[in-house]
């Protein structure tokens, strides 16, 4: 724990003029090498391809290890939980997301129902988008009014629970223990999830008690904003183009 917290520390101490400290602190839980994989990996996908039976162990792992190399929902949850100081109200939204991707992402790969990857995944990037916007209070400032955001999330988490199916449907899984083995796989995310969200929470309250916080708030939230916006022309492009 002692080296986390230090690792965090000094994280922090690097970005406290800016908004790269916030970011840097919501992605160090991704390996280096994957960083940018957000897919399941050939080998890993090789494995689920050859899996027969009952492999609930590996699946867990498979999941959780997708979810803490999956940047885009990291970021959504990062967004989500930036005003939340209360433990209570962490869990009530961190909830509200794991109910929404695990109701789409075992529908979706059970029932065989198959959605456009590129526009689930631009709607995933739009979803940071409209966090990073509601963070700022772009709602109440432009239209005057401001949206449900427990409803947002439960939403918004459909979303990218299809993406996590569609990641899955790339592959042709044994019908052989299919039903316990993607249980199992959503149990990975969430154990992923809730590991992501312990080192989001400690950058979070350490970077909550310098005075960077306050005064990058806005900027980071606008950084925020410009992934989403960068995701969702990758994956739009993408569309384009297939």
């Amino acid at each position: 724990m002692y080296p986390l917290l230090n690792w965090a520390r000094n994280v922090l101490a690097v970005g406290n003029n800016g908004p790269l400290a916030i970011i840097a602190g919501g992605l160090f839980l991704m390996p280096a090498a994957n960083a940018l994989a957000h897919g399941v990996a050939a080998g890993d996908g090789a494995f689920m391809e050859q899996s027969s039976g009952w492999n609930l162990i590996p699946f867990i792992y498979l999941g959780a290890k997708h979810m803490v190399t999956g940047y885009d929902h990291l970021l959504f949850l990062f967004g989500v939980i930036f005003f939340l100081y209360r433990a209570k109200d962490v869990g009530v939204y961190v909830t509200l997301f794991a109910v929404g991707h695990s109701v789409t992402l075992l529908y979706g790969v059970l029932s065989e129902i198959h959605v456009n990857p590129y526009i689930v995944d631009a709607i995933i990037g739009l979803s940071v988008v409209y966090k990073g916007f509601d963070n700022i209070g772009g709602f109440r400032r432009l239209f005057g009014y401001q949206p449900n955001t427990k409803a947002a999330v439960l939403i918004f988490g459909f979303f990218h629970g299809f993406g996590l199916a569609t990641k899955l449907q790339d592959y042709t899984l044994s019908e052989d223990g299919l039903v316990p083995n993607i249980i199992a796989f959503n149990v990975g995310v969430e154990l992923g999830q809730l590991l992501a969200l312990f080192g989001i929470l400690i950058v979070m309250g350490l970077w909550r008690q310098t005075s960077g916080y306050t005064r990058h708030a806005f900027a980071t939230n606008s950084v925020l904003m410009s992934l989403g916006f960068m995701l969702m022309g990758y994956q739009i492009s993408g569309y384009l183009v297939s």
